[in-house]
C-alpha cells in the first residue's frame, strides 16, 4: 500500500470485490467489458491490478497484468472524471508498472495518449480497430436451426465451404496444441489465461480443423452492448470465414431467435492485417473506434497475418 500525503491518494492492489469499480468505469467508456471478463482476467494474475482512492473513494485505476518472466500487458488506466488532471492516474500508473518489474510492457492505448505513452517508454507496433455491426442476416434467421450450440454440437453446413476445415468445439482440441497455436500469436505464453478464457460462462468458442491440423481458433462472448469475439485466430482468410461465421451461429443459437433480432458483434482487427479488414467489410461491420498497440522494448515475432482478431484491448 503506498499513500501520497500531499494528495491523500492511497494506491492498493485491487481484488475481486473492486472489480465492479474497474468494470463501470470501462463500460462508461465505450469497452463493453464481458460479464465474466473480471474472473478471466484475475486469473492471469491477481497481483496485477491497483486502484487508488482518496478517503476510501475509488478515484482511478489501472492492471498490469504479468504473463511469465518477460511480458506483460497494461490495461484499466481509468481515472474517474471528477479527479483528472491531479496527477492521480500517473500516479497509480507508476505503481502498476513497479510490478512488472524489467519485463517488456504492451498496451492498447486511445490514439490521444500516445505522446504520454511514447514518454514512458511505449512505441508504436500497429493499430488495432474495433468494427462493429449487426450479426450476419442468414445466421440470425438460422437461430434454433443445426447452427453451433454452446453445449457442444459441430456448427451446421453455413460454417464450411467446400473441402474447408472441419469446426469442432475448443474443448475437442487438446489443450498443448491449443497453447502452441495461441502461443504463436501473442506475445507470450498464457495457459492458465486461456483456461479460464475457453470455459468462462457464456464464452463459446470453436477451433478449425484441417487434415488433422489446427489451423485456427475463435471464441466469442455475450456483453451488454454487443458480443465481443476475441481471439480470432486463423491461418487463411478462409477459415477465418468459417470461424466468424460458426462463433456467430453458434451465440444466435444459445440465445435464440428473440436475441439473434438484435445482436450486434464487434471484432478488434489489427489494422495492418488487411484480409481481417476485409472480413469485417465484407459483412458491413463499421469501424468504432481504435487503439495504438505499443510495446516498450522487443517481443517475439508474432503471425500477424493469422490475426483476425485480437482478444482484448485490457490484456492483449
Amino acid at each position: 500500500m503506498n499513500q501520497d500525503p500531499k494528495t491523500g491518494l492511497e494506491i492498493a492492489p485491487a481484488g475481486a470485490a473492486d472489480w465492479p469499480v474497474f468494470e463501470s468505469w470501462a463500460a462508461g467508456e465505450g469497452w463493453n467489458p464481458g460479464p465474466a471478463d473480471g474472473g478471466c482476467f484475475l486469473a492471469q494474475d491477481p497481483d496485477g491490478f491497483f486502484v487508488g482512492r482518496i478517503d476510501g473513494r475509488p478515484v482511478s485505476a489501472v492492471s498490469v497484468v504479468n504473463y511469465g518472466e518477460t511480458f506483460s500487458f497494461l490495461g484499466f488506466y481509468l481515472v474517474h472524471p471528477d479527479f483528472r488532471g491531479q496527477g492521480h492516474g500517473y500516479a497509480t500508473w507508476q505503481a502498476g508498472l513497479e510490478h512488472a518489474g524489467d519485463r517488456v510492457i504492451g498496451l492498447d492505448g486511445v490514439l490521444e495518449q500516445q505522446d504520454n505513452y511514447r514518454r514512458s517508454g511505449f512505441r508504436l507496433a500497429h493499430r488495432n480497430i474495433r468494427y462493429v455491426g449487426p450479426a450476419p442476416a442468414d445466421l440470425a434467421a438460422s437461430a434454433g436451426s443445426e447452427s453451433g450450440s454452446e453445449s457442444g454440437s459441430e456448427p451446421g453446413s453455413e460454417s464450411r465451404s467446400g473441402n474447408g476445415p472441419s469446426v469442432v468445439p475448443v474443448a475437442e482440441i487438446g489443450r498443448s496444441a491449443l497453447e502452441s497455436y495461441d502461443g504463436g500469436r501473442f506475445p507470450a505464453e498464457r495457459p492458465v489465461f486461456l483456461d479460464r478464457w475457453l470455459s468462462a460462462p457464456g464464452h463459446i468458442g470453436y477451433a478449425a480443423v484441417s487434415d488433422g491440423e489446427l489451423v485456427g481458433y475463435g471464441v466469442i462472448r455475450p456483453a451488454p452492448a454487443f458480443a465481443k469475439i476475441g481471439p480470432l485466430f486463423a491461418d487463411t482468410p478462409e477459415v477465418a470465414e468459417t470461424l466468424f461465421r460458426a462463433l456467430i451461429a453458434g451465440l444466435v443459437a444459445a440465445g435464440g431467435p428473440e436475441a439473434s433480432r438484435s445482436l450486434e458483434i464487434a471484432l478488434d482487427v489489427p489494422e495492418t492485417n488487411a484480409a481481417a479488414v476485409a472480413l469485417v467489410e465484407r459483412h458491413g461491420m463499421k469501424p468504432s473506434f481504435e487503439t495504438a498497440r505499443m510495446y516498450t522494448g522487443p517481443v517475439r515475432d508474432i503471425e500477424m497475418a493469422s490475426v483476425y482478431g485480437i482478444t482484448s484491448f485490457e490484456l492483449g
